[in-house]
């Protein structure tokens, strides 16, 4: 390679280096981003702005630039005043808090729960045979109902004259009938 083309080269390094801390410097989260993209978004910037930094001092900058570039205000103080020393404790300590933030937001009144291991399993099979002799006894009922006209006890048969059925339904033999 020429002393030129060497110029060169190290000229579009430096502009790409130049590029990079500034897209660096002025990553944002985009909404609906979530906090491992942007991590990853970082890290690459990182890598290819400062390879040749140490590697301890390419851990301090990229967690200082990933919480500078949380959206959420709370979510990026608590993890500034956490002071993470590196990109991958301070990833999980702002997924944590938003975490937490989350689930008190929406359950309030919401206490846990303890299952024993031993009981769980014979709970759901008494829960199984319960459900299954409550559906054979809707299925019948419903059989009975299809069986059972609905009529009014009141209603006076036009054949026979007795109340309780309509004449269709009669079942007084007529003189006709016998044969």
């Amino acid at each position: 390679m020429t002393i030129a083309n060497e110029k060169k080269k190290k000229k579009k390094n430096i502009h790409l280096n130049q590029f990079y801390r500034t897209e660096l410097k002025t990553r944002r989260q985009k909404p609906g981003e979530s906090l491992q993209v942007l991590a990853a978004d970082v890290e690459r910037l990182m890598s290819l702005t400062y390879a040749e930094c140490p590697q301890d001092v390419r851990d301090s900058l990229a967690a200082q630039y990933f919480v500078d570039a949380i959206r959420d205000e709370d979510t990026q103080h608590a993890t500034r005043l956490m002071d993470a020393k590196d990109l991958k404790s301070a990833l999980a300590y702002s997924m944590k808090y938003e975490a937490a933030k989350t689930v008190s937001k929406t359950s309030r009144n919401v206490r846990s729960i303890e299952v024993e291991d031993g009981t769980g399993k014979e709970k759901d099979e008494k829960f199984d045979c319960l459900l299954k002799t409550l559906e054979k006894l809707l299925n019948s009922h419903v059989a009975g109902k299809r069986n059972t006209p609905r009529r009014n006890p009141n209603v006076t048969c036009w054949k026979c004259n007795k109340k309780g059925h309509v004449q269709r339904e009669c079942q007084t033999i007529s003189p006709n009938q016998e044969n």
